[in-house]
């Protein structure tokens, strides 16, 4: 299966903000952006950084307010603003795989994808697999072989809902490493990744599920120990280091694309301002540093194409979770 499907790097051929000044819709005033989880995590990370590009290239008229509304592995946030926002041309909402997934199982009841406007995505954030400094696990086919003789002897922690992303690529890797009776495994769900970090660093769960840019703090601090990125190759920089789940024998990829859906219902104007500006910041030198300092890889898609591409993706996880048995 396919989940990522191929990746395309969009051109784009218009220059600076040229690109969205053509249009009759320009924000004015406060501009938000709805991250939905705590601080700490990766959509509270997407908000803040792309805010200050906006902000830095001057494509909005004043700062950029985060609002971290938490629950439900995003379905909080999903409802607030299919149901309270309509309309509005000035909100953007954080989202990734996560959503996806959640949209796949189900989870935001009576809600789907086609209630909200998918703008771009301005990268790909690769899952990874981690343990305290101190664990007794050196790496990931050692983790595995525990999973193998009991699916239960060893717990994860990560920030989304049971059954998210977060707990799919911790199932994706043990089904590649061949362990069996995969619903068994233990998953903790935190509101956060930094959150479930602090756990697993503290010595009250086994194993970390989450992205690298999450696990970046913790990693330079020594408390947390990064077994395996779920990659197609190493990244590039200073996570060059950490070995891929393919190099040590478990076929597993877990891209976990950033990127922002609107409410419906806002103008033309106003969405082909949104869908340009995230191509403005993607080909800017301020967003290429957000990408290398975080190890983001490359990942650009706005307009038909995204939202193509989540329908797609959507599609793909419905039948991972399936053959899981998550879902039905």
């Amino acid at each position: 299966m396919n989940l990522k499907r191929p990746v395309q790097l969009v051109a784009i051929s218009m220059l600076a903000t040229t690109a969205v000044t053509a249009f009759a819709f320009e924000p004015e005033g406060k501009v938000e952006c709805l991250a939905p989880a705590d601080p700490g995590g990766g959509w509270d990370f997407t908000c803040r950084s792309v805010g200050q590009v906006l902000q830095d290239l001057e494509l909005v008229p004043g700062n950029v307010q985060t609002i971290n509304m938490a629950g439900a592995g995003g379905g909080v946030a999903y409802a607030h603003t299919v149901s309270k926002r309509g309309g509005d041309d000035q909100l953007l909402v954080a989202a990734s795989t996560a959503t996806t997934t959640r949209l796949a199982q189900g989870q935001f009841p009576g809600m789907s994808a086609d209630m909200v406007n998918w703008i771009g995505a301005l990268g790909a954030d690769y899952g990874v697999i981690a343990v305290a400094d101190d664990s007794e696990y050196d790496d990931l086919p050692a983790l595995m072989e525990a999973l193998s003789e009991d699916p239960r002897s060893v717990k994860f922690a990560g920030g989304s809902a049971k059954g998210g992303w977060d707990h799919l690529k911790v199932l994706i890797a043990a089904q590649a490493a061949g362990v069996e009776n995969l619903p068994r495994i233990a998953y903790l769900s935190y509101n956060n990744g930094g959150e479930a970090m602090t756990q697993v660093v503290g010595g009250h769960v086994d194993a970390f599920t989450g992205d690298i840019s999450e696990a970046q703090g913790f990693m330079e601090s020594g408390d947390l120990r990064v077994l395996a990125v779920l990659s197609e190759e190493r990244l590039p920089g200073e996570f060059g280091d950490i070995p891929t789940a393919r190099e040590q024998g478990i076929d597993a990829l877990g891209p976990n694309w950033r990127g922002f859906y609107m409410p419906a219902d806002i103008s033309e104007d106003a969405k082909q301002y949104w869908v340009d500006a995230m191509d403005t910041i993607y080909e800017s030198q301020e967003w290429k540093d957000v990408m290398t300092n975080n190890g983001l890889m490359p990942f650009h898609m706005s307009a038909g194409e995204f939202e193509t591409f989540v329908t797609d993706q959507i599609d793909d996880i419905e039948k991972l979770s399936q053959d899981i048995g998550l879902i039905q």
